[in-house]
């Protein structure tokens, strides 16, 4: 449920709040005062895109917030498959524009407009006159009879989508048999090639940098000899560095009995002299190992020439090479083979195509059996707001290749007036047809979960007097099940408000701002006036307008108790 909405610096509005309730919320005001505003600013808020002219003249940032609770442990474990944890059941939407720069937030942590979008289509519905357009896509009208269908299709698409996946991949496995006997033949000189020419060279992992390593000695090696062999002469015994220590050690060793002090620093030399004679055997067993021939330095040098060529062709590590052989091994096993692979493939693909082709039946004979409930409530539903005639039906085809989504196409044929033949209703519904036939949907689906906010705007499209009561019952009927929030101009459906908001724009020091403040019950009957009369308002109307809202109070009561 949608339970706040801020809004700050965007269009008309400088600073606005709204605090909506459960059940019908009705937002009415003048023309021009600002509810599309309002709508746009609960689209910005959910991803819509947010540019810098969108933004209060005069200001450098804007501002929209939105406050939901949820309403389900469905939509909790759903936003977190999208990496959103919600606080305390709560999502606070957040979107900011300074700078040039948009800032998103959810709950305060940073997300990118997918993630608000993904997010907002679990929570909340929006229905204006582009989602009405929708219904006149195939794709939507099948989605519709689905989501009627409910669990029992829910896993009959899941069975499908998984058959047309397999049906899918072997599909692509097969594509790689679409090889003539010439290019078969080239392509396994080609492995047989490279796999003989990785085999010869009997490569071992960690290989490369031992070669290396020897290498950089090899290369080195007349000035490792003299920089080895000059360590030796400056530290060795002769006339070095060993000599002088040992010197001095003979001169300590002569007073080291008259003081401790110098008998201390007579044993750390004595021990540096023993470090120092370590250091001169190591040096000379380096250098008495280190020796090779010319032609060591050539075979060190050509086996790695060798292993960078095969890197060059075939990956760029040992690893690589070898990772490359193996999977070159087996296509040149299966090119071998190649004639009973691709038959063992095409069998199988034979097989899983029957698999999908039964998956598929079973999803087209519950969504006929979905298709024929939902089409018989949808008749009466349309009657219930004033349609002349009840004759509806979902006409299925087949498509002419599968999908995840089986194979089915289904087309809505209607007449709206009687002794008219069914035609599509993309040929013969206007736009405010569109917005009841949607109406009558949501009324069905009510009670079948989905999005706990429903916002309708221009659902009073066309309609007025009779039809418009009845589209009246209708939202009041669905908000008994979700949250609604509508924008209207007619009476009749603002006076089913369990909570009445007005937007109102009003001039201050030469400029211009839209205010919305909820209405308590008296001003609701004054709001309702105005809309029954205009510029003028009487006593009269005054009294039609709190008749009409205790008659609609009447009404949502007895709907209340017809379904207990």
């Amino acid at each position: 449920m949608l339970t706040n909405l801020y809004v700050k610096n965007l269009a008309l509005i400088d600073e606005a709040e709204v605090s909506f309730g459960s059940g019908l919320n009705i937002l009415t005001g003048e023309t021009g005062a600002g509810k599309s505003i309002l709508l746009g600013s609960i689209n910005v808020a959910l991803g819509q895109k947010f540019s810098k002219d969108m933004m209060r003249e005069g200001t450098d940032s804007a501002l929209v917030e939105l406050i939901f609770q949820l309403d389900t442990d469905e939509q909790a474990e759903r936003l977190k498959v999208l990496d959103i944890e919600p606080e305390e059941g709560q999502l606070i939407f957040t979107r900011k524009i300074k700078n040039g720069r948009t800032m998103n937030r959810i709950n305060g942590e940073a997300c990118t407009v997918a993630q608000f979008r993904a997010a907002a289509a679990l929570l909340l519905e929006i229905h204006g006159q582009h989602e009405h357009q929708t219904l006149l896509q195939r794709s939507r009208q099948l989605e519709l009879v689905d989501a009627y269908g409910g669990g029992s299709i829910s896993e009959l698409r899941e069975k499908t989508a998984a058959a047309f996946r397999n049906y899918q991949r072997l599909q692509e496995e097969l594509s790689q048999y679409q090889l003539n006997e010439a290019e078969r033949e080239r392509e396994i000189s080609f492995l047989r090639f490279a796999l003989d020419e990785i085999d010869e060279a009997a490569l071992t992992e960690g290989e490369e940098e031992q070669l290396e390593r020897q290498y950089r000695l090899m290369a080195n090696s007349r000035k490792i000899a003299e920089a080895m062999n000059l360590s030796y002469q400056l530290t060795g015994a002769d006339e070095g560095a060993g000599e002088q220590i040992a010197r001095a050690l003979r001169e300590l060793n002569a007073v080291s009995d008259y003081d401790e002090e110098i008998a201390g620093m007579e044993k750390t030399l004595a021990d540096a002299e023993s470090v120092l004679e370590d250091f001169n055997r190591s040096v000379s067993s380096y250098l008495d190992d280190f020796s090779f021939s010319d032609e060591e330095f050539r075979q060190v040098e050509g086996r790695l020439d060798l292993i960078r060529n095969l890197q060059t062709k075939y990956g760029r590590t040992i690893s690589d090479v070898l990772a490359y052989r193996k999977e070159q091994a087996v296509r040149l096993d299966t090119l071998m083979h190649f004639s009973e692979k691709k038959a063992e493939l095409e069998q199988e693909l034979s097989r899983q195509e029957k698999e999908l082709s039964a998956a598929s039946k079973l999803l087209t004979d519950a969504r006929k059996k979905a298709a024929d409930a939902f089409g018989k409530e949808l008749q009466e539903a349309l009657l219930e707001l004033n349609f002349l005639s009840n004759q509806f039906e979902i006409q299925f085809e087949t498509s002419d290749h599968y999908s995840a989504n089986g194979s089915d196409v289904v087309t809505w044929l209607i007449s709206t007036n009687p002794g008219e033949p069914m035609r599509p209703l993309s040929d013969v519904a206007s736009g405010g047809e569109l917005s009841r036939i949607m109406l009558a949907i949501r009324t069905i689906m009510a009670d079948r979960g989905g999005q706990g906010t429903l916002i309708f705007d221009e659902i009073d499209a066309g309609i007025s007097g009779r039809t418009a009561q009845l589209v009246s019952e209708k939202m009041a009927e669905i908000a008994r099940h979700h949250q609604v929030i509508c924008i209207t101009h007619l009476a009749q459906i603002a006076s089913m408000a369990d909570q009445h908001f007005l937007i109102e724009k009003q001039a201050d020091e030469g400029s211009t701002f839209t205010r919305i403040r909820e209405l308590d019950e008296m001003d609701s009957v004054e709001e309702l006036a105005r809309i029954l009369g205009g510029a003028r308002i009487t006593d009269a109307t005054r009294e039609n307008a709190r008749e009409m809202k205790h008659m609609a109070e009447k009404r949502k009561i007895q709907n209340q108790c017809e379904s207990c």
